[in-house]
């Protein structure tokens, strides 16, 4: 006689192998993460002047700020103006990068000038003053 398969066999469950697709989130986590450009910004708000020739910032820059009250600005915090020709020194050894100066339209001229010898006696080759775009 032929052999009757038996109703009590067992059955083979399947399932679904995600290893490779964690894998996979964390490859493009790691992608996303290398790939992401971050903008840095001065930390206060400046109200720069208009300007019907203005273009836009460069990404890779050092930003400066000058403020109405006589403050020299980077990254949220008070250098001084003393700081700006060390600062300036330090991020243009490893690259090019050119200065920006956001001066508030209150701010002091002289003030300005003076950031502004300073970033070239720290070794700034490109000094750019920001200004709002007249549209």
């Amino acid at each position: 006689m032929r052999a009757r398969r038996s109703i009590n066999e067992v059955e083979e469950v399947s399932e679904i192998n995600v290893s490779p697709l964690i894998d996979m989130v964390f490859i493009l986590l790691i992608f996303f993460i290398v790939t992401t450009v971050f903008v840095e910004e001065t930390g206060v708000e400046v109200d720069k002047p208009q300007s019907a020739s203005a273009i836009s910032l460069e990404k890779n820059s050092v930003l400066l700020a000058v403020t109405s009250k006589g403050q020299v600005v980077y990254g949220g915090r008070e250098i001084g103006i003393a700081g700006v020709r060390p600062l300036v020194k330090r991020l243009t050894q490893v690259d090019d990068m050119p200065v920006i100066i956001q001066g508030d339209e209150n701010a002091s001229y002289g003030l300005i000038v003076r950031v502004i010898d300073e970033a070239k006696l720290g070794g700034a080759k490109n000094v750019s003053l920001a200004s709002e775009r007249n549209n």
